[in-house]
């Protein structure tokens, strides 16, 4: 979590009122500190933020979150993830959730994290900030053009925005961060490869694994599956056959879903992370937080991983199962502490929330303005 310090310069101005931010995650997935997907982290992160800097934080996410701020529930659903009747039904309950949270506050912006902004119905006299978590191709074409009001899409790193449509290559970049560990908090290696992340087909974590096996080196395995048909059907034909082998040298691990001073103590620890994403990566907060700690990255070319990784500079950027067992063998070579260098530098939490901050300052002033002249024309920020 940032010092309050870091928002010293967003809090001190007396000539504006506290801000209250309205953010909406996708509806299935919960935020906090316990939470798994890339989305509900950063999400987490702004809300711990705002409330430390004295602002007001109101979150509409699923039941069983525990943001800083308000949290308007959202009731899970009871059937199959992927059922379309079902996640219908989810987002009508989340519609409610939106309608009672700006029915107790009066929000300057609404801050949506989910891919499904197009499915609700927002106040047209409200500023919206959609953060596009997720590869461009994975939206419907309805969500760039889905809010008649001000909004404001936001990629998460320059090879995102490079694959949008026409209207947004000029919107705003925040890239993600992650919080730094102290050069005190660094910790010994020990002899595993960390693999962490949704357990589902497109993040390919069996081949991690496979390369663990090959290389000798045993694999630790933490995060969720959650409930979508595919990605439990993952979990049972790719993964547990890995861990059940007796045949193999190396018997891996798999430790479920855990919390975040568990993932920076197994970052801390690991000899190296294991990241063979399938997925076009628009960013990698995992691949952010092994710097972090000192943890060199093998990954696949995938995306913004390209981006993130130097490659023989703070890990390997590999192509297949051979690549990464090959990586294996030499991550040794890696510095740990040219790794916590570079996301010092690069990847700072406290850059991307002032950055954020000054996004919702901008959004909110500009609503004032607008609320004294005749209606603007849409703005892509």
């Amino acid at each position: 979590m940032p010092s309050g310090n870091l928002f010293s310069r967003a809090t001190a101005s007396a000539d504006r009122g506290r801000l209250t931010i309205l953010s909406v995650a996708f509806p299935f997935a919960p935020v906090g500190p316990a939470a798994v997907g890339g989305a509900e982290r950063i999400l987490t992160y702004l809300d711990q933020a705002l409330v430390a800097a004295g602002e007001t934080s109101v979150v509409v996410a699923c039941e069983g979150s525990s943001p800083a701020g308000r949290l308007f529930g959202v009731p899970l659903p009871e059937g199959e993830l992927l059922d379309e009747r079902e996640r219908t039904a989810g987002t009508r309950r989340c519609q409610a959730a939106i309608d009672r949270a700006l029915a107790s506050h009066r929000v300057d912006v609404i801050h949506m994290h989910g891919m499904d902004v197009d499915r609700y119905v927002l106040p047209e006299t409200i500023p919206v900030v959609v953060t596009v978590h997720l590869p461009i191709a994975w939206y419907r074409p309805s969500v760039w053009k889905s809010h008649p009001g001000d909004i404001h899409f936001c990629c998460v790193s320059e090879s995102q925005r490079r694959s949008c449509p026409p209207d947004l290559h000029n919107c705003t970049v925040i890239e993600n961060g992650v919080a730094i560990p102290s050069h005190s908090e660094a910790m010994s290696k020990q002899d595993f490869a960390l693999v962490m992340g949704r357990i589902c087909p497109e993040k390919n974590a069996h081949a991690a694994l496979e390369a663990g096996t090959r290389a000798g080196v045993r694999g630790l395995l933490a995060g969720r599956a959650f409930g979508f048909r595919e990605h439990q059907q993952y979990l049972k034909e790719k993964i547990e056959p890995l861990l059940k082998d007796n045949h193999s040298a190396v018997r891996h691990a798999f430790v479920g879903p855990v919390s975040l001073s568990e993932q920076q103590r197994l970052m801390g620890q690991a000899r190296c992370l294991l990241h063979p994403t399938l997925a076009p990566e628009t960013s990698s907060l995992v691949a952010m937080e092994a710097l972090a700690a000192g943890t060199p990255v093998i990954a696949y070319r995938s995306g913004a991983l390209s981006e993130i990784v130097e490659d023989n500079v703070t890990g390997f950027l590999v192509n297949n199962v051979d690549e990464m067992t090959q990586a294996l063998h030499k991550v040794h070579t890696i510095s740990p502490d040219v790794c916590r260098r570079v996301a010092r530098r690069r990847f700072n939490m406290q850059r991307m929330v002032e950055e954020y901050f000054e996004l919702y300052e901008s959004c909110s002033k500009q609503r004032q303005r607008d609320s004294k002249q005749p209606r603007r024309e849409r703005l892509y920020a």
